[in-house]
């Protein structure tokens, strides 16, 4: 069945106090209720990065730093992030982090193993995603390592979405990610992807509302740029059908009238064809179980 998620509303007010959100912060129990959320000493997590040392670090995201690290009390590797201390943003960032990542479950979103709120330390401590972002694997690709090919993209593109639909649909009230960009996008083995980064994730609205971002912009109007948008990576090794496939849902989803949006779940279903399609090199396309999805109807993205 749906999650419920009680409403943050303290979240989301600019002029709450820090000394009120620090209070907040050390009153949640999440051992005590069902989470799979754990606190831990700011000791263990300095342990587990060798005092955040350098050769550690593994980025520099929204509201702090991130280092990959062990915990001997788990045995297991981990990715620890260390929040900003200065300014009421990295605070709040951390109590919407907790509180959403604590109460979801899917494979589509990165598991939260626990934090840290001890003193003026803010950490929050998640698994492990060996093969780090999308980002890197699209821009800043380390010398030697092959680019991702199309079915691999698609792959990620339907995962993705899956992890939205779960959060926009399933938890109630939804929890809208509004910070979707590759970086948030983290890879596990097999290029598994999982979303990351709630900080800037918004509780509600519920019932008969629905939200609708107003930040969209008409980036596919003209057809004839369509070739000229692949990732030069690919050299060519794309399905031309599958490419106007993506595109088009890409710009049903950026349509300037937000009901001509789709809802998310149709976004799914047509993803998940578009993965199942496999592309060959030699430019035959296997055949597929699934059947191509309806066309995709009007309706609020989420």
């Amino acid at each position: 069945g749906s999650l419920k998620v009680k409403p943050y509303e303290k979240v989301k007010k600019e002029e709450v106090s820090k000394d009120q959100l620090s209070a907040d912060v050390l009153s949640l129990n999440l051992d005590d209720n069902g989470s799979r959320a754990q606190t831990f000493s700011f000791q263990e997590l300095a342990a587990a990065t060798g005092n955040f040392r350098s050769d550690c670090f593994l980025g520099e995201g929204g509201f702090g730093k991130v280092y990959k690290g062990h915990i001997a009390k788990i045995n297991r590797d981990v990715a620890i992030k260390q929040l900003d201390q200065n300014g009421h943003q990295g605070i709040r960032e951390f109590v919407v982090e907790v509180l959403t990542l604590s109460l979801a479950d899917h494979p589509n979103l990165v598991q939260l193993l626990g934090f840290c709120a001890e003193g003026p330390q803010r950490l929050l401590v998640y698994e492990y995603m060996p093969l780090g972002s999308l980002e890197r694997h699209l821009h800043d690709l380390p010398r030697g390592t092959e680019p991702l090919d199309w079915n691999t993209r698609m792959k990620i593109a339907a995962g993705a979405a899956k992890g939205l639909e779960y959060l926009h649909n399933e938890m109630k009230p939804p929890v809208i990610y509004r910070d979707l960009k590759c970086s948030n996008i983290l890879l596990g083995e097999d290029y598994h992807p999982k979303l990351s980064d709630f900080g800037l994730a918004k509780v509600g609205p519920s019932g008969d509302k629905t939200h609708v971002s107003t930040r969209a912009r008409p980036l596919f109007k003209d057809r004839k740029n369509f070739t000229r948008m692949v990732d030069p990576k690919l050299q060519g090794q794309f399905p031309v059908k599958g490419l106007y496939q993506s595109l088009a849902i890409a710009a049903m989803c950026v349509q300037e009238q937000p009901t001509m949006r789709p809802n998310i779940s149709d976004v799914v279903l047509a993803l998940n064809y578009l993965a199942s399609q496999r592309y060959l090199p030699d430019g035959s396309v296997p055949r597929s179980r699934s059947c191509p999805p309806k066309a995709i109807g009007s309706g609020e993205a989420q």
